[in-house]
């Protein structure tokens, strides 16, 4: 017991003989030191590191994935590009194929976008479309079911104009205080039903997104979502991008892998120029849905941009700010312009991509945003929100 206790310890601990611990790895436990010891002590100089060779990375890569579950592979991938400065060596074919795959990696990748050269675009494609398609098969059909019901629900009408719109169940609960036991019947005083379902579209939905490069998680999956949502006919989808120019890429929704190619992290942000644009999008503002997806740093005309946000909801629009859209939880965003927009109404918390299709369930029935971010996200935008 006390061998084993050294053991972890030493694996722990790192640094070799100056551990303190005495106990000298061996096997695979010396190449799983060594593979930490790469990223971890690198910076320091007390370990090897891993320099700009690729086909050092390229052994790394192999070696982790053997010591590690997938999980924490993807941890030390992205704290070795951060620590480690290796972006270049992502523009490798053969370092691309060596990765795990993943959403931040995904935004590392679109980030080059624009330096990549052509031998390793097409490998960088074939990795975030294993990203995309992995999202899209946990996420589409739950997203689809949340805001299919959600229309129904909205729908509903209490003036069913046909005996075949009436819900029958629906209506003899809502009358069960009208019940009369001599006779054993129900008198339906409110009648309860759903409204004839339309080919026509029934919601407007803009997506609003901050491609600044603090919301590159949030631009990967605001992407899918955009794309599953365009899939649906009850709904007229757009997508918008904007740093401090804005770009309409609606026409690339129903491939969410050209869409994220076509985005640019990085630089400023415009939040008001965004909203001015997505404004004019909006033809029937009472049933439409405006989602802002940014950390709110405001580099345009803040007052404006408030000016904005106000009109749309006095227009009946049904606005919803999201901090992030990721799975970290709230980022660092500007407060005050967070409660600025709470002060007239409109929360904005971090919302993560599990729970997305019930906000916008939520949304459609216009129910009260703040209130569901309370019951259903464990750690909304501070009191930015709720």
């Amino acid at each position: 017991m006390d061998d084993e206790r050294l053991r972890r310890w030493r694996l722990v601990m790192g640094g070799g003989e100056a551990d303190g611990t005495g106990h000298r790895l061996g096997g695979a436990d010396l190449g799983m030191d060594g593979a930490l010891a790469a990223v971890y002590e690198g910076r320091e100089g007390r370990g090897g590191g891993l320099g700009a060779s690729a086909p050092r990375v390229a052994r790394w890569l192999g070696d982790i994935r053997t010591y590690f579950p997938a999980p924490v592979v993807q941890v030390m991938q992205r704290d070795a590009i951060e620590r480690l400065d290796l972006t270049r060596l992502l523009l490798e074919p053969e370092m691309l194929e060596a990765v795990e795959p993943d959403v931040h990696l995904v935004g590392t990748l679109i980030a080059l976008n624009r330096v990549m050269p052509d031998r390793a675009r097409e490998s960088a494609r074939a990795v975030v479309r294993s990203v995309v398609a992995e999202l899209e098969r946990r996420l589409a059909q739950r997203t689809r079911a949340a805001v299919t019901g959600a229309l129904d629900r909205a729908a509903r009408t209490r003036r069913p104009k046909r005996v075949a719109d009436i819900n029958w169940n629906r209506t003899i609960h809502s009358n069960l205080g009208n019940y009369l036991p001599e006779t054993g019947t129900v008198v339906p005083e409110r009648l309860v039903g759903h409204a004839r379902r339309q080919r026509a579209v029934g919601r407007e939905v803009v997506l609003c997104v901050d491609q600044s490069g603090s919301m590159a998680s949030s631009v990967v999956y605001a992407s899918v979502f955009g794309a599953v949502l365009a899939s649906m006919r009850s709904l007229k989808t757009s997508l918008v991008v904007f740093d401090t120019a804005v770009a309409d890429l609606t026409d690339r929704l129903h491939d969410p892998v050209e869409l994220l190619f076509g985005t640019q992290l990085g630089g400023g942000t415009d939040v008001n120029r965004a909203v001015a644009y997505c404004q004019g999008l909006l033809t029937r503002p009472a049933e439409s849905l405006f989602i802002l997806i940014s950390d709110l740093y405001e580099g345009g005309v803040r007052e404006e941009m408030l000016r904005r946000v106000n009109a749309m909801t006095r227009a009946g629009v049904q606005v919803v700010v999201l901090l992030a859209l990721s799975d970290e939880g709230a980022p660092s965003y500007d407060r005050e312009n967070a409660a600025a927009l709470a002060a007239m109404g409109v929360p904005a918390f971090a919302c993560t991509p599990d729970a997305f299709p019930g906000l916008m369930a939520a949304a459609i029935e216009r129910r009260d945003l703040g209130r569901w971010a309370e019951v259903n996200l464990s750690a909304p935008g501070g009191g930015a929100g709720p």
